[in-house]
């Protein structure tokens, strides 16, 4: 037998986003973000330790491609020795290599005898 489910309202854009919290001051936020983008940017300020430049990575989220913000982030985050640091002046080189189409990693070259 099937039960009659509840059909619940769907939820509003601010509330999706903010089922998880990214920051401390995360009531304070909820209201001023609107979008994905928005969410994004401001996630990236926070996981970076660079809140004070959060409207240069929102405007980022909305206006650069997402894949090569994505490899710039997980370059920053995964640079080593920089725990505790700030990551955004590294996250900001890794994107404008990527923007020209440049490799962030080198390749190492095999010596043949």
């Amino acid at each position: 037998m099937i039960k009659d489910r509840k059909k619940s309202k769907p939820k509003a854009m601010g509330e999706l986003l903010f089922d998880w919290q990214f920051s401390p001051d995360r009531e304070k936020s909820r209201k001023y973000v609107k979008h994905e983008f928005q969410d994004y940017g401001v996630r990236l300020a926070h996981n970076l330790n660079d809140i004070s430049h959060k409207s240069l990575y929102i405007k980022l989220a909305k206006a650069e491609k997402r894949d090569l913000l994505e490899k710039a982030y997980r370059f920053a985050i995964d640079y080593p020795g920089m725990e505790g640091k700030n990551k955004g002046k590294l996250f900001m080189w890794a994107l404008g290599k990527l923007r020209r189409g440049e490799q962030l990693y080198e390749k190492k070259e095999e010596i043949s005898k």
